[in-house]
């Protein structure tokens, strides 16, 4: 009988772009997870929120057994109904009149950017194709993406880079007005920067955009990869704005931890997505679907919805004790279950060190840059695994600052 994988397996056999933990989960129910030597760990990660609700959880376990004994692909030579199933609920529960799938959160903002130039090429002339992002911001990993998300680290090396992009300061409508004109077709913001520390648009931005928008001509594109199904305690987190975007873009959670993206438009803007300038081979793929339909209907519901404020509260509560005897944190932000702590000017850059030692405690957690932990748990994580992965947390904690 072979032997099972080990970590190092992945230095001998994966490319080097990833620096995944020692641990090797085999097993996963709820909010928590079994490793290879059946140790038991909290999941406050929530595979970077994607896990929504959390792991196995029966609804989408059903919906994709009751698939994988139907159909699993056809490509889109052929429409398919868990597609059209899913497509019709996210039109109906959003702003959006018309869907498009793909397999991830980058493919979904590829699609969107392109949209967004095309259509203004339809109606205005190749001249307008202006793209104006934020300063840390994160779209995705192709080319494009890491373009229009202001990190130069992620395309350090990659050039030369597509232009026709420039970055303005997040929350900061002044920084906005002064890059914007007539040339520009997209305004491309996240409503919470998740990997440029989980940092949310305040209201007066958001709104300002959205004016700066219709007074250029330009498309509002608001990427809800991290914070949309149910992240921020609405089904996406434009509606606690009560601002619309043109162009929405939905991933992670949408499938619960099944591969799945999407991108939400209007009438207005999706016919300039005409046959043949886009697609996607596995965009709309039955199993996705299914699961994606299973996942967004469990979590749009006055329960979980509800349940997230409460937990948020919670998760801020267990957090602002331990700042008050450790003094590790700055600030501690977010909407929702996106939480991000920022670390005070005493524990400047340390947030990742916390990742292995909460890890030897039984728990997983995330950051968002060297210097913001992170958590972005179950929308339906129990109280009681709040409770006992905070006080592991405060375990790393102390011997984090015993180190220091």
């Amino acid at each position: 009988m072979a032997a099972s994988p080990t970590r190092d397996d992945f230095d001998h056999y994966m490319t080097p772009n990833y620096s995944p933990q020692q641990a090797i989960p085999v097993r996963g129910e709820g909010s928590r997870l079994w490793d290879q030597e059946g140790r038991e760990y909290i999941d406050f990660a929530g595979g970077i929120a994607v896990n929504a609700l959390g792991h196995c959880h029966p609804a989408l376990v059903k919906a994709l057994t009751a698939q994988a004994n139907q159909v699993w692909h056809l490509s889109n030579v052929f429409t398919n109904e868990p597609a059209l199933k899913l497509a019709r609920e996210l039109v109906e529960r959003t702003f959006a009149d018309k869907a498009y799938f793909c397999s991830s959160g980058g493919e979904a903002n590829e699609a969107a950017f392109k949209l967004a130039r095309r259509w203004a090429y339809d109606h205005f002339g190749e001249k307008k194709h202006k793209i104006i992002s934020f300063k840390q911001a994160f779209h995705g990993r192709t080319l494009f993406t890491v373009s229009v998300g202001g990190q130069p680290k992620y395309s350090e090396g990659f050039g030369p880079v597509p232009g026709g992009i420039v970055h303005a300061e997040f929350n900061n409508l002044d920084s906005v007005r002064e890059l914007i004109d007539d040339d520009t077709c997209a305004v491309v913001v996240e409503p919470i920067q998740g990997e440029g520390g989980v940092t949310p648009a305040t209201q007066d931005f958001i709104e300002g955009l959205r004016e700066l928008c219709d007074q250029h001509l330009a498309l509002l594109v608001f990427d809800e990869v991290q914070s949309g199904v149910g992240r921020s305690g609405k089904l996406y987190t434009y509606m606690h704005y009560g601002v619309t975007p043109d162009i929405l873009t939905t991933a992670k959670a949408l499938g619960g931890g099944f591969p799945i993206g999407g991108m939400l438009t209007t009438d207005r803007v999706a016919p300039s997505l005409a046959v043949g300038t886009h697609g996607s081979t596995y965009g709309g793929n039955p199993l996705a679907c299914a699961v994606g339909h299973a996942a967004l209907t469990t979590i749009d519901t006055p329960e979980v919805l509800d349940g997230v404020a409460r937990r948020h509260e919670l998760f801020r509560e267990h957090l602002e004790v331990i700042n008050r005897k450790y003094g590790l944190f700055k600030e501690i932000r977010g909407m929702g279950l996106l939480i991000g702590a920022e670390m005070s000017e005493a524990f400047e850059g340390k947030a990742r060190e916390l990742l292995p030692l909460a890890l030897e405690q039984g728990l997983m957690i995330l950051v968002a840059g060297p210097n913001v932990l992170r958590m972005a748990p179950s929308l339906v994580v129990p109280e009681a695994d709040i409770q006992e992965g905070m006080a592991r947390l405060e375990l790393a904690v102390e011997q984090l600052v015993g180190q220091s």
